[in-house]
């Protein structure tokens, strides 16, 4: 027992931002030390992990038939827990190997979306537990992306933050340490992709992949202003002909793929200012709202969102990687984390 708690005082928290499109992880007092796809390629034939992260994301749309290159998250929860387990084993083993030598396994905290299911969230637990991990602990990802944009969410006054992840759009106030409205859509960038793809197949009948959509939507979007025209070569197969083929996009046109769902979000951001309480409403005019996510590098989101609104809008530093610094900085706060944190499947279990 006294050996066990002299090693536990030498073990090293770890955060965990399990996204839809990319792992990362943190060391405590370290920072980010695993920034990857969350893409795993499994050979079908021998039932065996091909490669994992970004070497597995080389792999998508490329593979023979015997290789599935596989995105085990799908709108930020868990949609197949085996290979989530040895994509996160594969993780955790690396910074294992790098940091810890003969230290115990470390506890892991883990962003998790705002509506996840009791059954979602084991499935969470589990997986990272299975891993390697030693305990876990769970708070929502908009309250550590709040952290890590560096609002006071803890004082008495309303913060609103929305993360534009690759599969979830998360739409939150918070206040006092918690989430008091917020509106969840599975409308992201990876639907944003999917838009693309469908305007070029309907427009020119030619088929694109999805890392050529995602190519144009961060090269070439301009979501406010149509006076700066930006513009690409895109390729793919001619739906009519069957063979290669290339055609050029420009902004103007990626702006007409993605505004259905661009709308759809602003929709629900409404909707979600007209759930909250008047008091915090004016303190989300005064403040303004912050972005989060990939999907905030999209050029002009902003200023649409502003515009639709009439509430400032900016986006925090870095985005992509806003989640998990905020997660690195509950780490090094253990009152706070406490303070956010909500129950696991475990603590609910208990509860009469």
């Amino acid at each position: 027992m006294l050996f066990d708690r002299l090693l536990n005082r030498f073990s090293t928290d770890i955060g965990l931002d399990l996204g839809t499109g990319s792992t990362l992880m943190s060391l405590k007092n370290k920072g980010i030390v695993i920034n990857e796809p969350s893409v795993v390629s499994v050979n079908s034939r021998t039932e065996q992990i091909v490669s994992i992260g970004r070497e597995a994301s080389k792999m998508l749309g490329k593979t023979p038939p015997y290789i599935n290159a596989v995105r085990p998250l799908d709108h930020g929860v868990i949609s197949d827990f085996e290979i989530t387990e040895k994509m996160l084993k594969y993780f955790l083993d690396r910074i294992y190997q790098e940091s810890f030598s003969v230290f115990p396994r470390p506890r892991v905290v883990v962003g998790v979306p705002l509506d996840i299911t009791p059954v979602e969230k084991k499935a969470v637990e589990d997986a990272v537990l299975s891993a390697g991990a030693k305990n876990v602990l769970l708070v929502q990802n908009v309250v550590a992306a709040a952290v890590g944009a560096g609002l006071n969410i803890q004082d008495p006054a309303g913060n609103m933050i929305i993360s534009l992840g690759s599969g979830l759009t998360e739409i939150a106030v918070l206040s006092l340490s918690g989430v008091v409205t917020y509106k969840t859509i599975p409308i992201a960038g990876d639907m944003l992709n999917t838009d693309i793809v469908q305007y070029v197949r309907d427009k020119y009948s030619l088929l694109i992949g999805d890392k050529m959509a995602e190519s144009a939507k961060q090269k070439i979007t301009n979501l406010f202003d149509n006076n700066e025209v930006l513009s690409m070569d895109v390729q793919g197969r001619d739906l009519l002909t069957g063979l290669p083929k290339q055609v050029h996009l420009n902004s103007i046109q990626v702006k007409e793929a993605v505004l259905v769902s661009i709308k759809k979000i602003i929709a629900e951001i409404k909707n979600t200012l007209e759930a909250t309480p008047p008091e915090l409403i004016a303190d989300i005019y005064e403040r303004g709202i912050v972005l989060s996510g990939g999907g905030a590098l999209m050029k002009g989101i902003d200023k649409i969102i502003s515009d639709n609104i009439q509430i400032p809008v900016t986006i925090t530093d870095d985005p992509l990687t806003c989640t998990i610094r905020g997660i690195s900085l509950l780490l090094e706060n253990d009152a706070f984390l406490q303070e956010v944190k909500i129950p696991t499947s475990k603590d609910e279990s208990l509860l009469p």
